[in-house]
């Protein structure tokens, strides 16, 4: 198996406001912080670990920690990770939705 780095960027919506930036500055466990930023270290040196797609081109990285924190993310060619918002298994449902919208909106704003 072939491990390929990523670069990782942040969906930015049309007003500059940055969906996934807000949703992790808004958690107060500092430990979920740490372990969601060890996380996405290891995605951008290539290891997705546990991870899927929850369609129209979003996927799911699942964090088992806590309540089960989400990242949803698409992706660009074979390198580039988009983050597209975060949440827990409380909310999937909606930020599953969200995802998928912004997904939509970035892949119409930029070719992809």
């Amino acid at each position: 198996m072939n491990i390929q780095p990523r670069e990782i960027r942040n969906y930015l919506k049309v007003d500059g406001t940055n969906p996934f930036d807000n949703w992790f500055d808004s958690l107060r466990d500092k430990r979920a912080k740490a372990k969601i930023r060890a996380r996405l270290d290891r995605v951008e040196d290539g290891n997705l670990g546990d991870y899927k797609s929850v369609g129209e081109g979003v996927f799911e990285l699942r964090i088992d920690y806590g309540p089960g924190y989400r990242i949803y993310f698409g992706q660009e060619g074979l390198k580039i990770i988009l983050l597209l918002c975060g949440g827990d298994k409380s909310t999937q449902v909606q930020d599953i939705r969200k995802a998928k919208e912004y997904w939509e909106d970035y892949r119409s704003q930029n070719d992809v």
